[in-house]
């Protein structure tokens, strides 16, 4: 871990393309600017332990929920949706 101090107003850099700056320090707070590319995922970190939780909790849907999803379905030939098969080197697997 990386502990640096700065004054209000300056920068750090991150891999050439993070920049964080620092734009107000008080006692117990401080606020900063992220400057990063948009494929760059920024969250604060209880933000990031909700998304990782949910993530965890979809992961465990048991097959017994998958088949309860079967009677929501129609099961009649003319509602129900045609079956589409996709072969491995078709341009819409691609």
């Amino acid at each position: 871990m990386l502990i640096l101090s700065r004054k209000n107003g300056q920068k750090i850099i991150i891999n050439d393309e993070i920049e964080i700056t620092i734009l107000e320090s008080k006692m117990d707070n401080c606020k900063i600017a992220i400057n990063a590319p948009k494929d760059v995922k920024i969250y604060r970190e209880e933000v990031y332990v909700q998304i990782q939780n949910a993530n965890k909790q979809s992961e465990s849907t048991s097959l017994a929920d998958l088949g309860s999803l079967s009677d929501l379905m129609p099961h009649d030939k003319k509602s129900a949706p045609k079956k589409v098969i996709l072969k491995k080197n078709s341009p819409e697997n691609q």
